[in-house]
């Protein structure tokens, strides 16, 4: 025991050399300690980046996208406004900034420990990362650095560069470099950019709400810029304003009073056209992405866009699919769709790819290759016309068979012997076959080829009933050709490109070619019109000449009806993303009524005029003129004969 009890002691209490070894070792690794710490924080400060030199303003150059009539509908690149200094905004801007990014921000050295310890508090106690704790000066030195890693060293030079800002530049200074470097979405940079981009106007002239709104999107621009999520940016503005009151910069009475501007503002920024012309202006920049690539200095893009247009485009395809009868069930129903409107003469004066480019930046209009339906037939009646074929010369609608392929008509209704104006108003399946057979199925594929239509097209005798896929700015722009009297021009969206000083640094070369014999095209025209007038796009008739085809692809996989004013040429599709079928779809209903509901909808734009070709057309050289088309479908079309009713198991069911 005394043996036990002596070593006890021994160890307790060391003889004087190894307490000796002891503290010299402490100190000797807290020495190293320093001298490692040193050396590190000495490297980290000597690679830190020349503040002269990344304090300095730089980006790349930016295209600004111009509608028609000069307003803004797009950038692309960095865009920026002027240098402007905190002293230079309304107060409220910078507090607004201060009081939801960093409230003690003038009373920290660059690093809050205050913060810090709140938000250590606020993360432990809630069992998740919910706050975090940079300041303002140290958001800028991340910008400065251009690092968003997480890594040790970034997170070190990020604190030994916020240390420098503030020992080099006074507050304002910092907050005036901060809110001249940040992002705010929407491709702004820096608040001046951002007040023009959102409101139209300098950051020298932004209210107290627009303050808030532009302060609440920093905690994540891409998510809460005013024109992409209206309702949630305007939400966090009110975070905003009441950490604004909180913080003694404004009464209670001045955040209230901003509201019913709040609403007015958040509606104003939820109009359709915010975030939909989107895919208009991407399509258009693609147009022009050699010169694009290219650029050295800001440029703005004039485009063809008519924003009164487009507005009226996104309404009527968000009403035509909203407008889902009670108790039809989805499958029943199109989840998609999509408008092209141009002129005659090419120029696209509307493009909506898609329900919302928020969700979606696949752009149904331009991108989307889709089987084409009865929309193609246009072009087998085109062959017959240049093949020397009269609009009221005789083919035969009957059951046909090309080799071991069986085409029926739609509810296998058959009309015998018919002409080329009923037939193709009464979209008949049996009859175009019959026809592209007759004069050649491949003048049928050279035709749409002549007039734009790019995409694959199969050889076989299906061809004649749309079995091949285009994109429906492909189709809109071949039906221009119908409305511009045969002259084909190339859909396009760009008039030019100029510097911020006016000159002209870029000009599409835009050819139009004479595809069509202008007889040809009238003769055209005077088919389509009956479609509309009395054919299967009926319910596309509005109050004044106007001419069109519907379409519908097998199992009602897709829905089209692409048609033509003297002013306009409009083009609609509807359908599912996956490819799966709608039941009870057909060109014939909901396309052609959301082809109205636009087109009825522009009648303060654009006087009704009469449609070349519609009533009369041209007779060959040495015959007399050609009757009119007969009009009134129930008194003067023959009823249905009576042909054996076929069931083939591969047909078209092609109800428009």
């Amino acid at each position: 025991m005394r043996r036990l009890a002596a070593g006890a002691g021994a160890f307790l209490h060391p003889p004087g050399g190894w307490r000796r070894r002891f503290w010299r070792s402490l100190v000797l690794v807290m020495v190293w300690g320093v001298i490692v710490t040193g050396a590190v924080t000495a490297y980290f400060y000597f690679t830190l980046p020349s503040l002269e030199e990344a304090t300095r303003l730089q980006r790349g150059p930016t295209a600004a996208l111009l509608a028609t009539d000069g307003a803004f509908i797009a950038s692309y690149g960095e865009l920026r406004g002027q240098m402007t200094t905190v002293a230079q905004m309304p107060p409220h801007l910078p507090r607004a900034v201060i009081a939801i990014e960093d409230r003690r921000f003038y009373e920290h050295g660059g690093i809050d420990p205050w913060g810090v310890a709140r938000a250590i508090f606020v993360n432990v106690t809630s069992g998740r990362l919910r706050q975090g704790a940079s300041t303002i000066t140290q958001q800028l030195a991340r910008n400065l650095l251009l690092d968003n890693s997480r890594s040790f060293g970034r997170k070190a030079r990020e604190a030994l560069l916020a240390f420098e800002l503030e020992r080099r530049f006074a507050k304002d200074q910092i907050l005036t470099l901060y809110l001249n470097r940040v992002y705010f979405g929407g491709g702004a940079y820096g608040v001046d950019a951002a007040a023009r981009r959102f409101f139209g106007k300098p950051a020298t002239q932004v209210n107290l709400w627009e303050a808030a709104l532009l302060a609440g999107s920093l905690k994540a621009p891409s998510k809460l810029a005013p024109d992409r999520n209206p309702e949630e940016a305007a939400a966090r503005a009110r975070l905003v304003l009441n950490a604004m009151v909180e913080s003694g910069f404004i009464d209670r009475a001045d955040a209230d009073q901003p509201m019913a501007v709040a609403l007015s503002a958040a509606t104003a920024l939820d109009a359709p056209v915010a975030g939909n012309a989107r895919y208009f202006a991407d399509w258009a920049v693609d147009q022009a992405e050699g010169f694009m690539a290219g650029l050295q200095q800001d440029v703005l893009v004039e485009t063809t866009l008519d924003l009164a247009l487009q507005r009226l485009a996104e309404k009527a395809l968000a009403d035509g699919l909203a407008g889902k009868p009670a108790k039809t069930p989805a499958r029943a129903w199109p989840s998609q769709g999509a408008i092209v409107v141009m002129t005659p003469e090419g120029a696209v004066r509307a493009m909506v790819g898609g329900l919302a480019y928020q969700a979606s930046q696949f752009n149904r209009a331009a991108q989307a290759v889709r089987q084409m339906g009865s929309v193609y037939k246009p072009f087998v009646y085109l062959a017959a016309l240049e093949a020397g074929m009269e609009p009221d010369d005789i083919v035969l609608d009957a059951p046909i068979a090309v080799g071991t392929w069986r085409p029926g008509n739609y509810k296998d209704r058959y009309y015998g012997e018919v002409t080329l104006r009923e037939a193709l108003a009464r979209s008949l399946n049996a009859a175009a076959v019959r026809l592209a057979e007759k004069v050649g199925r491949q003048k049928s594929v050279a035709a749409a080829r002549r007039l734009g239509v790019v995409s694959a097209l199969p050889d076989g005798p299906s061809v004649s009933l749309g079995a091949g896929a285009a994109t429906l700015l492909e189709v809109t722009g071949a039906y221009a050709a119908f409305a511009a009297g045969g002259r084909f021009t190339p859909p396009h969206g760009i008039v030019e490109v100029r510097s911020r000083s006016g000159d002209v640094l870029y000009k599409p070369t835009i050819a139009a070619t004479q595809a069509i014999d202008h007889a040809v095209a009238l003769r055209m025209t005077n088919l389509l019109a009956a479609v509309v007038e009395w054919g299967s796009g009926r319910a596309a008739s509005v109050d004044r000449d106007a001419a069109g085809k519907t379409g519908t692809t097998q199992r009602s996989r897709d829905g089209w009806f692409v048609g033509y004013t003297a002013d306009l040429v409009v083009g609609v599709w509807v359908g599912n993303d996956d490819d799966t079928a709608v039941e009870g779809l057909t060109g014939s209903g909901l396309p052609a009524q959301i082809w109205h509901d636009f087109v009825a909808a522009t009648h303060d734009r654009f006087a009704p005029k009469p449609l070349p070709g519609k009533a009369s057309y041209p007779a060959r050289p040495g015959q007399a003129a050609a009757p009119a088309p007969r009009t009134d479908a129930a008194a003067t079309l023959p009823a249905a004969k009576p042909f054996v009713i076929y069931q083939y198991p591969n047909g078209d069911r092609d109800g428009g």
